[in-house]
């Protein structure tokens, strides 16, 4: 259990370490509670993108000027005419893999990243089969659908026996970091030999997760090419979210011989970056968090998502208990947010309406939490949520990095609101 002195002690040194990659360190009185906190954070945040902007000056888009040399933090670019060629020089957000190469092409999204992979893919393969997982991310999912015809959407069942069997075409796996931890652990309990490519959404992990460390172990043994993609302005920006920023990391096994699956993957690697120069997707320099890398950085992180784990476990007990018919899924393998069902069926509109009235009443009650479309804060965050899998709405509780005691209080009073909401007593 995390006291309230003991958290905020913490978010001291999480603010000094932001405040500190500022040339001229805000003057800050420390902060003695949440809402000071989330204000400081977003305040030095602000300060530092504007920091950037007026030092990098001559950094423009069509990198008119030579004596630009722009930064952000350990981050170094350099590019020419509206980025196509981009080129970062700095710390990875993944923690080093042993027996394994790499190729990194950042974005200014995860969705850009993962498009312009997906889009890239028509240039290597002529048609396969891409193995989702139930719950997978609904705008990926999307994506396949609507703009990927090369691809034939396949969504596995439970168990996934034979999901990964050979096949007469190729066959890609997308594992999804937001998928219910049933089918997540599932899938790496399967064969995958048969498999021609992995692409591997780690977005809901943290950089240095183990879960992805037991993925990467995973894909190795059944010597898979792997593609990491990422949305970096989640976990991994401290709860601010600095800014929009993707990734796409090609893997090769070393020492293995793997020389066609090598030669897709090196050619995979080089059609994305056409497609991201051709789509217009790269990255912005001043997105890169100039606060990353540091061992100080690495601890503090570790720190934050393992508070956000804690108070994740404790929520999808105490709704199990208190809301179990009015859950939706309490048990995503990443741990971070929960969602909530209705007595009667939820739409788009009535579930962001539901998000919106439950963070307004608590809020006014004096609970830290928002209507706010994501997650990893130093708040709770609710939005609607849509299950491409199910085609069902329901609302998301994004569990917040807070003190235990606090947090406790706020998921009770959650249920009490839900449930009188839109439980029994909500049916006139």
């Amino acid at each position: 259990m995390e006291t309230i002195q003991a958290y905020l002690e913490r978010k001291h040194r999480e603010i000094g370490l932001l405040n500190d990659c500022l040339r001229s360190p805000l003057h800050l009185a420390r902060a003695q509670s949440v809402d000071e906190v989330v204000k400081s954070k977003f305040r030095i945040a602000a300060a530092l993108r504007a920091e950037h902007a007026l030092h990098d000056w001559k950094a423009t888009e069509t990198a008119w000027s030579h004596a630009a040399c722009p930064t952000s933090g350990p981050f170094e670019f350099s590019y020419d005419y509206q980025r196509a060629d981009l080129r970062v020089r700095g710390p990875s957000f993944y923690e080093p893999e042993t027996g394994c190469t790499s190729e990194t092409i950042y974005t200014a999204s995860g969705m850009a990243a993962i498009s312009a992979l997906l889009l890239a893919s028509a240039e290597i393969i002529d048609k396969a089969d891409i193995l989702v997982l139930p719950g997978s991310y609904g705008e990926t999912l999307e994506l396949i659908e609507r703009f990927v015809p090369h691809l034939r959407l396949v969504t596995s069942r439970l168990p996934l026996d034979e999901a990964f069997a050979p096949a007469a075409s190729a066959q890609i796996l997308l594992l999804d970091s937001c998928a219910p931890a049933a089918a997540f652990e599932s899938a790496l309990r399967c064969n995958g030999s048969a498999l021609d490519l992995l692409i591997f959404d780690t977005t809901c992990f943290a950089g240095r997760s183990g879960r992805i460390r037991r993925v990467m172990r995973w894909a190795a043994r059944w010597e898979i090419p792997v593609v990491l993609v990422r949305s970096h302005n989640k976990l991994d920006s401290l709860g601010v979210e600095y800014g929009r920023l993707g990734s796409a990391v090609f893997v090769r096994w070393s020492g293995k011989d793997l020389r066609a699956s090598r030669l897709m993957s090196e050619c995979l690697a080089a059609e994305t970056g056409n497609a991201v120069r051709l789509l217009g997707g790269a990255a912005l320099p001043a997105h890169f968090p100039p606060f990353v890398g540091t061992a100080a950085y690495w601890a503090l992180t570790k720190k934050r998502v393992a508070a956000i784990l804690r108070n994740g476990r404790h929520t999808a007990r105490y709704f199990a208990s208190e809301l179990a018919a009015l859950s939706a899924e309490l048990h995503f393998t990443h741990g971070l947010y929960v969602t909530l069902r209705g007595r009667h069926a939820l739409d788009e509109a009535t579930a962001r309406q539901a998000a919106e009235d439950m963070s307004r009443d608590l809020s006014r009650d004096g609970f830290p939490i928002r209507h706010a479309g994501s997650f990893g804060f130093d708040f709770a965050a609710t939005e609607w949520f849509h299950d491409a899998t199910t085609d069902e709405y329901s609302v998301r509780v994004a569990v917040p990095d807070l003190p235990t005691e606090l947090w406790r209080d706020l998921t009770a009073a959650i249920a009490r609101w839900w449930a009188a909401h839109h439980g029994q007593l909500g049916e006139d």
